[in-house]
């Protein structure tokens, strides 16, 4: 892929100073974490080392290090191979279903006021929901595992919770004797998904706001009266809460490419960037109220970037979850037994972990590049010092 002509980085750069000038007093310390390490990220403030090939011996130039932060734009691609490797031996021989659970954009000022409560939420209440739904006998019948993944923007970069989940199709029946299939094209109904999800997730506000857990404050406000929030609650039990789902696709090679779109996504690629003239940025857009239609949208570089830093999670936060049989208590015991039941072969190492590890090859030769020396920061500013007199 070519290199972007803009990136998130040099709006910061540019921009940055200003953009704090105007919101920097709201800023919670992890937003500014990321906000630093996105600045930083591959310049010689951290630093950086050279890489030479393991097979040929070529030698690289100085290489800045990566900042690591899973909000920054440049540094997702080996996290992503990393797990997706690791995934790989937890998927199983039978098609998979996606599954994406929204709340309503009423509930936009709670999840800003109250993020790490918020999004355990709705992974907690979409889990739940696909798991008892699956259990009952009228749609499955059977146990389920489940992958959930927490995304925070729509594609305008405005606030825009829903959880994207991957689904084996089928499960382990009551006595864990026989692997049960969906009778359903889209695994489970979705209306019935949708009013479930519903009930739940507001059984789950109602429980955070009795128990005072649930901060009203700023735009949010109005709903620290008890009579507001529960008209706010009526409201919502009359709509209809959208759950999307996708017919069955592909075995294990096809899921993985196909979670690959989703597992360490971040709010906007620096590839959807178009142009930045220092005051304002354009990007690329999918508007889908409108079919998916590509569309360009330009905003001043200080919005562009409260849109961006609205999506930084809580600290610790755990944005990709295990439910059901993939549960880290149930994975062990009940993987080899759903194998076993859709007639697996045992998984060797295959090469896609192998490739996983080093996701930089030798441009002469292809073979794998290694680190031999590195610098710190402070070296690397005495060198540029000297090559600069």
């Amino acid at each position: 892929m070519s290199r972007p002509t803009v990136e998130v980085a040099d709006i910061l750069r540019e921009q940055g100073d200003r953009f704090l000038d105007r919101y920097g007093k709201n800023f919670s310390f992890q937003q500014l974490k990321a906000f630093r390490a996105i600045q930083r990220c591959r310049t010689a403030a951290l630093g950086g080392h050279i890489d030479t090939c393991s097979r040929c011996g070529y030698q690289a130039a100085i290489s800045y290090n990566s900042c690591r932060n899973r909000h920054c734009p440049k540094c997702q691609a080996q996290l992503r191979e990393r797990w997706l490797a690791a995934r790989e031996r937890e998927l199983l021989a039978t098609s998979y279903f996606h599954v994406v659970f929204t709340v309503p954009h009423e509930l936009n000022l709670l999840a800003l006021e109250n993020p790490r409560l918020f999004y355990d939420l709705l992974f907690s209440a979409s889990a739940q929901t696909v798991v008892e739904v699956a259990a009952d006998p009228k749609h499955l019948g059977a146990e389920i595992g489940l992958l959930s993944i927490l995304h925070t923007w729509g594609q305008n970069l405005l606030l825009h919770p829903h959880v994207h989940c991957a689904i084996p199709a089928g499960g382990l029946s009551p006595d864990h004797h026989r692997w049960v299939r969906p009778q359903y094209p889209f695994f489970l109904p979705v209306k019935v998904l949708g009013r479930v999800f519903r009930g739940k997730f507001c059984a789950g506000l109602k429980r955070l706001y009795r128990s005072h857990r649930l901060a009203c404050a700023g735009p949010a406000s109005a709903l620290a009266r008890p009579k507001q929030f529960k008209q706010l609650l009526r409201r919502l039990h009359r709509e209809d809460w959208v759950v999307y789902a996708k017919p069955a696709f592909g075995g294990p090679t096809q899921v993985l490419r196909y979670l690959g779109r989703y597992t360490h996504r971040i709010a906007i690629s620096n590839h959807r960037l178009l142009a930045f003239d220092g005051e304002r940025v354009t990007f690329r857009w999918k508007d889908y109220a409108h079919g998916g239609k590509q569309r360009k949208m330009t905003l001043l570089g200080t919005e562009f970037l409260r849109r961006f830093f609205l999506h930084v999670l809580p600290k610790g936060f755990v944005r990709i979850r295990h439910f059901g049989f993939l549960a880290n208590r149930f994975r062990g015991n009940l993987l080899p037994l759903c194998r076993e039941l859709l007639a697996m072969l045992p998984e060797s190492p295959s090469a896609t972990t192998a490739k996983a590890a080093s996701v930089w090859h030798c441009p002469r030769c292809g073979g794998e590049m290694i680190v031999v020396q590195r610098f710190s920061a402070a070296e690397l500013s005495r060198c540029s010092y000297f090559d600069s007199s």
